[in-house]
Order: structure tokens, then sequence, then C-alpha cells
């Protein structure tokens, strides 16, 4: 007998989510491969979130299939986890995370399918709880889902979303997408009796009954021996979670690749009256196999890649300044044993994973959790250890108090290493690096810079070992030609002077010096150029000596001008400058998504545009 054909889908073909409900089990698994071979093909173009999409297919699949997500709402945390959703909601992904394309996020503007926006992890269950809360104020009917993952579960804010969800009357569904992350589930033939027990009809039937029969003093008396009772049986003879103890009903843990177990938790959780944690097992990279056996987050966020091969592309002779100041901190690692070095689950990125081999007992991994890494590197601190938080951009900014509060407040000596500072590009709106640089300035005891060149990037590691409170080395997410420079100390606080002319001054920031540095000389023109390395504290003699120019260009491609710009431009004035002053940096918005160059295009900040400034 001739086998029967297996019918395949067009990706390009899906409208809305309504065709789910009349696919067998089979076709929703063969759906799934599709989708899972359009996501890597997809991303092996453009670059992306790989592995977290991956294994959220057929839970997506489910969701989809079970829910009306016109009216219900669902959170994606975080949101690279929507890729699956996206396409099952009518979304071509040709082009994800290009200019005006789709967004390798949720986005409230790209479809009414979307409805919360998260790029910044563990958001969901707080922003879950506030949709719910608005849905009883009103009276109207729908689910409200957090489908939490990669993690995300750790982070300071999740706990406050789960204690406070947890002890109001609001029902939410979170999904909790575990992916080997660090978390305790229960084991064993009676928990997951118990689970079974305590999400079945007649349990919900029986305890309401319970609740209401047993009136007077005896009967209180006697629902409190027999709470005890139900208490202890759970604390002794069950391995509970924190999901438990808190109050939700927990279905799981379940295979998340298995539509038709996900189904069955689905259907038990829309029944039930209460707030539910449904706990599903998934395989982080599913269906890829670099990605499966891929230990170290290589595949967590990618270029663009072979597909065949795994061969991710990269910049040839070139260096990240990741990976710089990854080099220049294990070498003072090696030479100083009271450096310890803190990052919140972003080693990967910043090219720190060698260093956690060769120093493990002093790199700490917090986890997602940027408030502990500030707060733990101030407990560091005062016992005469030199903490080094290695930290991207826009993760930082949720750590502002505790820098604040926790170490510059009391004036201890830490670096902090600020990945991806400036603009980042296809992210997109939520992980631009561009307001590290103001908000750091309004904090006391902190001092903020940045290298042009690799061994500035040397002289800023080195002197931000001495003493100077809270310092602060911003990098971009680029590379650079790996070009050994001699190495000279930079005075602390002070500017260098690139370039010497006449009539126009510019005081420029970054590794776009640089290059700003080679158009000049090419254009034969006649400019001073100023190499402003540290941003706080400014180098005042250098200022000084700008006030007999007529115009001055301030060019920081890295950061809005409430930072360091102001400050210069406030500066000027002070020092009764009476000039032309232009002020060149990221506009002051949430930047969409679009390549760097683009972005820096679209601002005016390429180096013609300064350039075309002086002229």
């Amino acid at each position: 007998m001739a086998k029967k054909e297996v019918k395949h889908f067009d990706i390009n073909d899906i409208k809305n989510p309504e065709f789910l409900k009349g696919l067998s089990y089979k076709e929703l698994d063969i759906l799934s491969e599709d989708i899972r071979q359009y996501i890597i093909n997809i991303t092996s173009k453009n670059g992306g979130h790989l592995s977290s999409n991956l294994g959220s297919v057929e839970s997506t699949i489910a969701l989809c299939k079970n829910f009306d997500f016109t009216k219900d709402k669902i959170i994606f945390d975080v949101g690279h986890q929507s890729y699956t959703y996206k396409i099952l909601t009518g979304r071509k992904l040709d082009t994800l995370r290009q200019k005006g394309g789709i967004s390798g996020f949720q986005k409230l503007d790209e479809s009414p399918y979307d409805h919360f926006e998260c790029g910044h992890s563990s958001t969901s269950i707080s922003a879950a709880a506030g949709l719910a809360l608005a849905r009883d104020l009103k009276g109207e009917k729908y689910n409200v889902i957090a489908y939490i993952g990669d993690s995300s579960i750790q982070n300071g804010l999740a706990f406050e979303g789960l204690n406070a969800s947890a002890g109001s009357n609001h029902k939410i569904i979170i999904i909790l997408n575990d992916n080997d992350m660090s978390i305790s589930k229960p084991v064993g033939g009676v928990s997951k009796m118990f689970r079974k027990f305590s999400t079945s009809l007649i349990y919900r039937k029986t305890k309401g009954f319970f609740r209401r029969t047993l009136k007077g003093r005896f009967g209180q008396w006697l629902l409190v021996k027999f709470t005890r009772v139900k208490n202890w049986f759970k604390r002794k003879v069950i391995n509970m979670t924190i999901f438990d103890n808190l109050g939700y009903s927990v279905i799981g843990p379940i295979d998340g690749h298995y539509i038709r177990q996900i189904d069955h938790a689905l259907a038990k959780a829309k029944r039930l009256n209460k707030s539910v944690v449904i706990h599903i097992k998934t395989i982080k990279g599913k269906g890829y196999e670099y990605a499966e056996e891929d230990q170290d987050g290589e595949w967590h966020g990618v270029g663009k890649f072979n597909i065949q091969t795994g061969e991710i592309n990269a910049k040839n002779a070139m260096v990240s300044w990741s990976a710089q100041y990854s080099a220049l901190l294990k070498n003072e690692m090696s030479i100083n044993d009271k450096i310890v070095a803190i990052v919140p689950a972003t080693g990967h990125g910043s090219a720190l994973d060698s260093l956690f081999i060769s120093y493990p007992e002093r790199m700490i991994d917090v986890g997602i959790a940027e408030e502990h890494a500030f707060t733990f590197a101030g407990g560091l601190a005062v016992s005469g250890y030199h903490p080094f938080i290695s930290i991207y951009s826009t993760f930082l900014q949720r750590a502002y108090d505790e820098i604040s509060h926790d170490v510059a407040r009391m004036n201890f000596n830490a670096t902090i290493l600020i990945d991806r500072a400036g603009l980042v590009g296809n992210d997109g709106d939520t992980h631009q690096g561009i307001y590290d640089e103001a908000f750091l300035y309004t904090i006391p005891n902190v001092t903020i810079a940045m290298a042009s060149r690799s061994n500035e990037a040397l002289s800023l590691v080195k002197e931000s070992t001495c003493n100077h409170g809270v310092f602060a080395i911003r990098y971009p997410r680029e590379y650079f030609s790996n070009k050994v420079d001699e190495v000279k100390k930079i005075p602390y606080g002070s500017w260098k002077v690139e370039l010497e002319g006449k009539d126009v001054a510019i005081v420029s920031v970054g590794p776009m010096t640089l290059k700003l540095k080679e158009a000049l000389i090419r254009d034969n023109l006649n400019v001073t150029l100023i190499n402003a390395i540290y941003l706080k504290p400014m180098d005042i003699q250098k200022i000084k000596e700008l006030l007999k120019y007529p115009k001055i260009i301030i060019y920081n491609a890295y950061a809005t001008k409430e930072g360091f710009a102001n400050a210069l431009e406030c500066e000027l004035v002070n020092q009764g400058y009476k000039g032309q002053i232009i002020v060149k940096c990221v506009p002051s918005i949430f930047v969409r998504q679009a390549t760097i160059d683009e972005q820096r295009e679209e601002f005016g900040l390429q180096v013609d545009d300064i350039i075309s400034s002086i002229k």
C-alpha cells in the first residue's frame, strides 16, 4: 500500500490562526516542522533570535489554537520568542529586523494581535496583572497570558509580579517555558498525582463546598485543622515549587513539544477560576543541530549564517570592542587577584567565555538580575575587592538606583564595562544604548569615558582601578582594525588633540573620531579635532583653549545630547564663549530598527555630515 504523501504548508499563505482549529495533531506537527525551517531560513539571511524561537514553536501553535487573540491577550517575555506568533497572525518575516520591516519583538503598532511590548526580560507577569485588573474593572471577559522563558523568571521584577498577582483575584495564565534554566521542578508520582487532583473539577467543587459548609466556630476550627494537615502534607511529602507556595495552581511540567499535551493543559487552565502556571519543558534551538548543541548561547541571537555548515558571518581581520575589553579584563585579572567580574547573563555576548574558564571563582554570572549585580558589587567593593560589571547599555538603565544608592553614594571603587553603547541597529528601540551617558551624568562620584582606539582602551581599564569611584567605560557594538598602537598613559580626565587647525574645532567622542580624522586629512581641511576620551570629568584646560574658535562642533554618535554634549555646551557658555556651537548627537527619541549606518545617516551623524557642517 502506497504511503500517503505528507502535505506541507506554505507559510506565506497564513493570514490568521483560524485555520489551526481544523488541523489534526499530525498536521500540527508538520506545521511545526515547516515553521521551524522557515525561521531558520529567515534568520540565516537577516540574523535574529534563533534558538529561543525554535524552542517555542509547538507551544505557540497550541496557544493560537486554543485562544482567540483578537480578544484574549498574550505577552511574550522576552519578546524575542514571538516569531512563530507573528507567522501565525499573518506576518511574513522576510523583512525581519530590517528598516521599516517586521520587528524582532511584539509591537503595538505592527499588528492588532500584539498587546504589549517586551524587549527587556521579566516584564510580562506584571504587565499581565495590569491587563487582568483592567479587564475585570471593565467587566470584560477574556484571558490574559504571560509567556515567560529564557531565564526571565529569575529576575526580581518577575518575582514582584508573581507575588502581586498571586495575592489578587484577577486571573492570569502564566506559561513558563523552561529550557533548562535554574528552577526547581516537582518530581515523583505523588507530586504528579497532587497536581492532577488540585486542578481537577471535582477537587475545586469539593473545596468550595467544604468552605461554604463549615461555618460557625467549630466549623472554622475544623477548617484550620484540615488546612494545617493539607499544608503539612504538601510541605513534607510533595516537592513544592515557589508557584505552589504562592498559591498558584500548577500544571506540569509537560513536554512543550507535544501539542496534544499542551492542548489538555490549556483547556484545564481555562477552566480554573484562579491564576495558573503551566510549566512546559522545551529544547532551546530544537530542530537545528548547531543550535540544539549550543551550550554557550552562541545561537541565542545570531547574525547571518550558513545553514549547512553553521558558520556565522564574521568580520575578517577585525576585532569586536567586546572582545577587546574582554582581553583587557582578562589581563587585569591575571595580575590583580582583587578583581571580581560580574555579568548579568550576557557573558557570551560580551566575549567573556574564556574568563569563566580561567577564573571560575572570580567570574560571577548573576543571571538576568541587573539590580542585584550592582548591590552585590557594592558588597564586594566595601570588602576591599574591585568589581568589574560587564553589562549592555540597554540593561544598565534597569539598575540606576543601585548604581546611585549602593555604589556611587558610598564612593566605592568599581568599573562598569558598558557594552553596546550607542546605536545598535536591528534590535530596535528596546535595545539602543544611547541613554546611559545622560543618566550616569546625573550621579555624583561617577567617571564616564570612551576610547577611540585600543591603546586608549587599555589606559582606561588600568586607570579605572586607581580609586576614582565608579568608573564607566563605554564601547560600541562594532568592529575595528586590530592595529597595535603605542601604549601611553592618558592622564585622568584629559583629552587628546588629534589635529590642529583654525577657525573650526570639533570635539568628538569614541571610535568615529578616527574615521572623522581620516576624512579631514583626506579633504585637507584646516580643522582642530579633539578626542574627548573623558566625558566626565571634562578637560577644563582644553575647553579654555577652545574659546578662540568662532565655531565649535560637538560630535557624539554614541549618545543623546543630554549627557556630555549638554555639559560641554554649558561649560563653554560659563567660560564666556560667544561663538557658534553645533551639536551633532543621537536625537532623544526611541530609535526604530535599521542598520547602524542607516540610523546614523537618518540622524546626520555620518562623517560626511560633519564635514558638511564645517564648510
